[in-house]
């Protein structure tokens, strides 16, 4: 299952840019490409890494990573099609693929009991590869007695995931000198939750534009009329839009789930469908957590802190004579809107027009599949120079941001601190924050002269 869509997106990071594809395109090849945050990860893809700069070598990655694949986090998703297919059948009213429906989301719930949220082998799967593949590409990061400092979030799952993470890489290197944490104490930057920006994440304006791009994509008289005798009767009683919607998620999801392989229920919609299924969610995602500008282009914003945080951590980091990797995990409500800040692929440009989103490539879906992650990999010739580059890699592959350099696609990180920090400062500034003074990033959480 999880190789099925690598193809796809390989061909997807290498021509969007260029032609200008529709998803329609990779959603008729692959219908689980319709999966938007429920994708899984593209792990098998032979990613190309242009070379340094002459004489530089890797020695320090910083790293953020959604948990790998898991279950759906509560049971809401799948009782939502459930009491109303059950609501239907009461009425007498389910054909005989309608009761199939039924019987198949029961079978999953029944599945799916006590593991809400949870990582799926899969998902631990994922993390043992990303981490292979990261000592694999960079092994001068991870040589010898290197240091790794693994952090995550407090959510099971994504403690589970550093723990794959870091025992591929011991399994690789025994003499990696490690340290895990799962605290609170930092969760103020790892998984920030702004209540102030939060509020205007969903305004007036948002839910009239969204309704508006949603109107004619939400009902699915085609498959009323599949699973029930009546279906002009039946949307009289039941919420023709949700079933349709949660009926799909419902499949969808179950490409996470290894057991699952034969869910059927995506083989009920048609790829148009599908399609209006990912514009839906895309949409959705931009104005939640992306730079629309219908409530204001500040989402983004809620990773200031994470950003800061990176860099305060990097600058510690990148001056020691030790080599090593900072790895943090989390989620995608944290990766995207860090991908947005940071401008990566264009992910920060502002489209008032939500039909305009597709044709411009901001398809969220590029960014957070399961076991998502940006990785900034530093490079310097030896402990004394000063010339610091790096490059960002998103899932694994060479990707730009919108700072001059003259090494692409390698930056020079003085460039990048001076540009992130100003802008942080702006922001700062014109909200009026006091708990960030100009200028400045937070304490490192660590440093390499740390361990021993």
């Amino acid at each position: 299952m999880k190789n099925r869509f690598v193809f796809l997106l390989l061909f997807l990071f290498t021509f969007l840019p260029f032609y200008g594809q529709s998803a329609f395109d990779f959603i008729s090849r692959n219908r689980n490409f319709s999966a938007s945050n429920y994708c899984i990860y593209p792990d098998t893809i032979e990613y190309r890494m242009t070379p340094p700069p002459a004489g530089k070598k890797p020695f320090y990655i910083s790293h953020y990573g959604r948990h790998g694949s898991r279950y759906l986090n509560n049971r809401k998703g799948y009782d939502i099609p459930y009491n109303m297919l059950c609501k239907v059948d009461s009425m007498h009213m389910l054909t005989e693929l309608g009761r199939k429906v039924k019987q198949e989301i029961k079978s999953i719930i029944d599945d799916t009991e006590g593991r809400w949220g949870e990582l799926t082998s899969l998902g631990r799967q994922q993390h043992r590869d990303i981490a292979r593949r990261m000592m694999e590409r960079f092994p001068e990061v991870f040589s010898g007695k290197a240091y790794v400092d693994a952090r995550s979030t407090t959510v099971n799952r994504c403690i589970l995931s550093m723990g794959e993470a870091v025992q591929q890489m011991l399994a690789l290197n025994p003499r990696l000198q490690v340290t895990m944490q799962a605290s609170k104490r930092d969760m103020n930057y790892m998984n920030y939750q702004d209540s102030a920006l939060r509020s205007i994440m969903e305004t007036d304006s948002t839910r009239k534009a969204f309704k508006a791009f949603s109107r004619s994509r939400e009902r699915n008289p085609r498959l009323m009329n599949l699973l029930f005798t009546n279906a002009d009767s039946v949307v009289k009683v039941i919420d023709e839009a949700q079933l349709n919607y949660y009926i799909l998620k419902t499949g969808l999801i179950q490409q996470n789930i290894s057991s699952n392989d034969s869910c059927q229920l995506v083989d009920l919609f048609t790829y148009e469908e599908l399609h209006q299924y990912w514009q839906m969610e895309n949409a959705w995602w931009y104005f939640t957590y992306g730079p629309s500008p219908i409530n204001g282009s500040r989402q983004p914003y809620t990773q200031r802190y994470l950003l800061r945080q990176l860099i305060a951590d990097a600058d510690s980091c990148i001056h020691q004579p030790r080599h090593g990797a900072q790895l943090r995990f989390g989620h995608e409500t944290i990766i995207l809107p860090l991908t947005c800040l940071l401008g990566i692929n264009g992910f920060d440009a502002q489209i008032d027009d939500l039909e305009l989103l597709e044709p411009s490539g901001w398809w969220a879906c590029l960014v957070f599949p399961m076991a998502s992650n940006i990785q900034f990999v530093f490079y310097r010739s030896d402990v004394n120079d000063r010339d610091i580059i790096f490059k960002v890699l998103l899932n694994e592959e060479e990707a730009r941001l919108p700072l001059l350099t003259d090494i692409a696609p390698y930056y020079h990180w003085s460039d990048f601190r001076d540009y992130y920090l100003l802008k942080l400062d702006a922001y700062s500034y014109q909200t009026g924050k006091k708990e960030v003074a100009t200028g400045k990033a937070p304490t490192a959480s660590n440093t390499f002269s740390s361990y021993e």
